[in-house]
């Protein structure tokens, strides 16, 4: 089959995702990482809508890309106005792009109720767009919103806008799952009835409000489309578009369709979590191929076979898309995680040994008080460590104090007091922080600092508060998991009280404690 192209719409579609607001600066530097994967089109943002696209464009204009291609996206001129003469049309030739996609109605209803237009006329402002925009030697594309709705209510109709479309110059058709309601099934059949009558290349553009993005993106490939337009981590409005990760990752290990560059498939999880982090929304963890949980095993049968045979639980070895396999620590899994930590920590330890017994008795001990191991490893080695005594702590705590208070104009001030002793030595630090933990991070690594400059490098970047019995009411144990970064790795850590502050400070010092220790190991 041929070459898929990926045309990515995450700085358009996927900016409209509700919490997400993406900077210019933001946006460039998305399109920068999806230059380095190798995708095909990035569509920048319609410049006509708003300044903040169009100062994108204005700022990647002129820039040389190694791969990617930037779209410039707009809609069909006005209703009863010359596409000269369009506002839209004219920003779109001044954006610089030398792609430009353009969307018009495919669905008698919106040309009748939304628009309201009459449905020849419609058909004149797809065909006039896109011949000024070819006149102005530009590539077009074409989507066609709304186009399976409309094929479904008005066929005859929905097939005259797409080959009006090309009859004009279009140089690719791509159909729109605008609603996202579309089975695949419906999808194929459709396609394959109408593609004898395209002389140009089909594409596909599909929303996920059924679940099903990934599912019809691939159903329109196989029924003959050879671009398929989506965001990264199916970012979007409502549910969000199709997934290009799972896309590029199913092409690659089902199907072997090749679409970006065979060698840059391993960035595939790299980049995921990139746009994730600019993005300000966490990447699930179950997110097929690039998820932190995509190649996760906890329970003891399946760690036990995958240790015989990687096959027996997993469908594409994880390295292909950039992951990594990972056995989870639980009161599931058995003594073999047990022992697989003991190895990387370079000591022997058979599953069958005292050693091994009382290790998984204790840790299943922590898991029944409300410990969770598996969401954060560096307390899990650091625990291995203290029992198998080959840890000595980096510091001792001789006292903390934390304080909140609501001042007059409204905010809240937060202050933490620390004593520590390192080699001895006795050292006090304060610190004012957003609240509580924040101030008592601030004032632990101030506190340390003098001993330890590294920790200059670290920080907080998620904190977590799960309530384990609510039954228990105010007096409940509460779990708090905090991730922390420095500029090399990431780390999450555990702590669990009836006061919030002390599984905090468990969190907190674990954290710090890991980074000393990894940075020893150096």
């Amino acid at each position: 089959m041929a070459q898929i192209t990926i045309y990515d719409t995450t700085l358009r579609d996927g900016s409209q995702t509700e919490g997400i607001s993406f900077t210019v600066n933001d946006k460039i530097k998305i399109t920068e990482k999806l230059d380095e994967l190798g995708v095909h089109y990035v569509e920048g943002g319609w410049p006509g809508s708003n300044p903040k696209d169009k100062e994108y464009f204005k700022a990647v204009k002129g820039r040389k890309f190694k791969n990617i291609k930037i779209a410039a996206f707009g809609s069909t001129r006005r209703a009863k106005i010359k596409a000269a003469e369009d506002a839209n049309l004219k920003e779109l030739i001044a954006s610089g792009a030398e792609t430009i996609t353009i969307f018009g109605k495919s669905w008698d209803l919106h040309v009748t109720d939304v628009i309201k237009t009459t449905l020849d006329e419609n058909l004149q402002m797809i065909s006039d767009s896109v011949k000024y925009l070819k006149s102005k030697k530009r590539q077009v594309f074409y989507d066609a919103e709304h186009f399976f709705d409309g094929y479904k209510n008005n066929f005859q109709y929905a097939l005259s806008t797409v080959l009006a479309a090309q009859d004009a110059g279009a140089d690719c058709i791509i159909f729109c799952d605008t609603n996202g309601g579309t089975l695949p099934q419906e999808i194929k059949r459709i396609i394959l009835e109408i593609k004898h009558r395209f002389t140009v290349p089909m594409g596909i553009h599909v929303h996920n409000d059924l679940d099903l993005g990934v599912s019809n993106s691939l159903a329109a490939i196989e029924a003959g489309c050879t671009q398929v337009q989506g965001t990264f981590n199916g970012l979007g409005e409502r549910c969000g578009n199709a997934d290009l990760c799972t896309i590029i990752g199913i092409l690659k290990t089902k199907l072997n369709i090749p679409s970006i560059p065979e060698k840059n498939v391993d960035k595939l999880m790299e980049t995921s979590y990139f746009i994730s982090d600019i993005s300000n929304l966490k990447l699930p963890d179950n997110a097929a191929f690039v998820g932190h949980s995509a190649f996760a095993h906890k329970g003891g049968v399946h760690i036990d076979a995958m240790l015989k045979n990687p096959l027996a639980y997993e469908h594409v070895t994880p390295e292909i898309v950039g992951n990594r396999r990972r056995f989870i620590t639980s009161e599931l899994a058995g003594k073999m995680p047990i022992v697989l930590k003991a190895e990387q920590m370079n000591i022997k330890l058979d599953k069958k040994s005292p050693e091994a017994k009382k290790l998984l008795l204790a840790l299943q001990e922590k898991e029944h008080s409300g410990y969770q191991f598996e969401a954060a490893d560096a307390s899990f080695e650091l625990f291995m460590k203290r029992h198998l005594k080959k840890y000595k702590p980096f510091f001792k705590l001789e006292g903390f104090k934390t304080a909140s208070e609501k001042r007059f104009d409204g905010r809240i001030f937060a202050e933490a007091s620390i004593r520590v002793e390192v080699n001895g030595e006795s050292h006090f630090s304060a610190s004012e922080g957003d609240g509580p933990v924040d101030a008592l991070d601030r004032a632990l690594r101030g506190a340390l600092t003098k001993f330890y400059p590294n920790l200059a490098e670290m920080h907080l970047s998620d904190y977590k508060v799960r309530v384990l019995d609510s039954k228990q009411g105010a007096a409940a144990k509460v779990r708090v998991l905090i991730e922390s970064q420095d500029k090399n790795d990431a780390w999450t850590t555990v702590g669990v009280h009836e006061n919030i502050i002390e599984a905090s400070w468990e969190a907190l010092t674990d954290s710090i404690e890991y980074k000393l220790l990894k940075d020893q190991k150096k």
